[in-house]
């Protein structure tokens, strides 16, 4: 390519060969290319191009060069879109279409140049939109130095490994069959299904080494089987596309686990075989999954494709993609160490996968990791970021399990306090595939209890679905508190919360009562007789009303930090729509509330570029 023949990194290494008596291969002189790139950075700093291009470059990737001539990669597009106004909406089906539109036309628009070099080279790629990303196949330090050089381009990173946390081996872990397991009553969600709540209308979905469908604990939730009618549209994907030695294949078009962990952490979430195995937490919940390991082992391009697809699933052929389809809260019982590829060049694209998910309404959790019981022991993604719910594990005692990994998180930002909570996770028996069981012990055990809690909390109150930080603070605010002799990070093991057990070890009862106590009033309930159009608007909103009554009504105009931006009068007796210029209004997301002396609505209009 002409970059190495003309650039001045070539210039330079012509000047340094002799020196030395090199005789380079064609890979080594490409890796001399960009070590002149780096080397003239530090010398000619008022050289963009050459100091952008040292920075771009994720190291673990370039060293993958020093024996490869080929290697796959993530782009890292610059342009990141900002979901903020998402956590202004009421619903989390406003939340997901709005992120789901977003992210995706975001990537559509800024991709477009990246993807035309890119099919003119020939190369194969993989687009993704939840994080504005493009995973290349088999790109070369050409290639690499090329997109190096793009203004449109961020970054570019080594597609990292993933590994689920495999189950920690106790002596104490028993298969013996029980009316209802431990976890279930030690957590009291039996006590909830008493009150009528076993996460009917909730949807959790599951990444993981796949999921035995037809189990006969997990059968009758599978939201693909409607009575006995199997339809996987919109109910599976498989992100597993080129293994070359796995019993479920690639790209299988049915839920399938080539391992058994996926089954036995969606067996804890909702598994009840209508007989002797009630094993899950939320048995009245319907679930949807993604096999996002190969044998136990992902990558960030399968982590990503995951995670996209739960903000909004396709159809078996991966097209139309439908928010509205997405879960109310996703199982994460894996991880990603430095020995797998994952290090602080990549925390921050996986980081904003996380955020985006949660922006689109939807709960992270995601178990802490069996490297206890060392304080700051909670290392991996994506257990170390902000937004994810992160889950200990814990004993039949209460007391915390050894392998536990403790806070606080200190590989990544600030240091953050770790984890959220625990939950039952020494010993916990649940399916596996071939119609069996068997008893596991680990926090990728703890979590699924977890996000069945979050199921029968959503389902005592449906009006919390999309509120994730109100969801986590309820789970954390009723959890029994434990303590620890154990100080981690200067913070005493007696407090609340601790780096051991968090919050405390979760309580289902104790946790729905809680919900059904707040009263969470989205503004579709309020706004009965009332559309606004076009929404969003350019520079003028049309309010209409149907069935209030004649007087007159005030509209008020909130921008979202709640300052009041006008007051205008109205009487519909005389006239039933009412124009609003918003043309002098800056873009953005705002409120508006409609009231009289007899009642009110409040809604929420999107202000953008004509």
């Amino acid at each position: 390519m002409a970059f190495f023949q003309l650039s001045l990194p070539a210039l330079f290494l012509t000047k340094i060969r002799p020196i030395f008596n090199l005789q380079p291969s064609p890979t080594t002189m490409k890796l001399y290319s960009i070590l002149g790139i780096f080397l003239l950075a530090s010398v000619f700093s008022s050289a963009q191009t050459q100091s952008c291009c040292s920075e771009k470059i994720d190291p673990v990737l370039l060293k993958h060069f020093q024996s490869n001539t080929f290697s796959d990669f993530f782009i890292i597009l610059k342009e990141q879109a900002d979901l903020s106004p998402s956590y202004s909406f009421y619903t989390k089906e406003e939340k997901g279409e709005y992120v789901y539109q977003v992210l995706s036309t975001t990537a559509a628009r800024s991709q477009a140049p990246v993807i035309a070099l890119l099919q003119q080279k020939g190369i194969n790629f993989q687009s993704y939109w939840v994080v504005n990303s493009i995973y290349v196949k088999n790109g070369d330090l050409d290639l690499i130095t090329q997109l190096a050089e793009r203004s449109d381009v961020r970054e570019l990173i080594e597609n990292a490994n993933y590994r689920y946390h495999p189950d920690v081996k106790e002596s104490a872990a028993q298969d013996k069959t029980m009316a209802v397991e431990w976890g279930i009553t030690k957590t009291q969600a039996d006590a909830v299904w008493a009150l009528g709540f076993r996460g009917q209308g909730v949807v959790v979905g599951g990444q993981d080494t796949g999921y035995e469908w037809d189990h006969p604990a997990i059968k009758s939730q599978y939201r693909g089987n409607n009575n006995g009618t199997i339809d996987h549209n919109y109910n599976w994907h498989d992100a597993i596309h080129s293994s070359s030695s796995n019993p479920c294949g690639n790209d299988a078009n049915a839920p399938c686990d080539d391992d058994e962990h996926g089954t036995h952490t969606m067996g804890t979430m909702l598994g009840d075989d209508g007989g002797s195995n009630k094993i899950g937490m939320a048995p009245g919940a319907k679930w949807i999954g993604c096999r996002n390991m190969n044998a136990g082992l992902g990558s960030l391009a399968s982590y990503i494709e995951c995670f996209q697809w739960f903000i909004a699933p396709t159809n078996l052929s991966n097209a139309s993609p439908n928010p509205a389809k997405a879960p109310h809260v996703i199982n994460n019982s894996w991880g990603c160490d430095g020995s797998e590829g994952c290090n602080s060049s990549n925390y921050a694209t996986m980081e904003t996968v996380v955020n985006n998910v949660k922006a689109a309404g939807i709960v992270v959790v995601v178990s802490a990791g069996n490297d206890g019981s060392a304080c700051s022991t909670i290392t991996t993604p994506a257990a170390i970021f902000a937004s994810s719910f992160t889950v200990g594990s814990t004993t039949s005692s209460d007391g915390i399990s050894g392998f536990s990994s403790r806070g606080p998180v200190t590989v990544y930002g600030n240091s953050m306090m770790g984890p959220d909570v625990s939950a039952p996770g020494s010993g916990i028996r649940s399916c596996v595939p071939g119609g069996a069981y068997k008893s596991m012990s680990g926090t990728s055990m703890a979590g699924p209890h977890v996000v069945g809690l979050v199921a029968l909390v959503i389902s005592a109150n449906p009006a919390l679905a999309g509120n994730v930080n109100m969801i986590e603070n309820i789970i954390k605010n009723t959890a029994v508190q434990l303590t620890s002799t154990q100080t981690c990070g200067n913070v005493s093991g007696s407090a609340i919360p601790n780096n051991t057990f968090g919050y405390g070890r979760i309580n289902a009862l104790a946790a729905v009562q809680n919900a059904l106590n707040n009263a969470v009033v989205g503004y579709q309930a309020l706004q009965a007789g009332v559309s606004t159009y076009p929404n969003p608007c350019n520079n003028k909103l049309s309010i209409e009303l149907s069935d209030w009554n004649d007087m007159p009504c005030t509209l008020e105009l909130y921008n979202i930090s709640g300052q009041h931006i006008l007051s205008e009068n109205w009487v519909p007796l005389f006239k039933s729509k009412h124009e609003l210029d918003v043309s002098g209004l800056p873009d953005g997301v705002y409120f508006y509330k409609l009231s009289n002396t007899k009642q009110q609505a409040q809604g929420r209009l999107v202000k953008i570029k004509s």
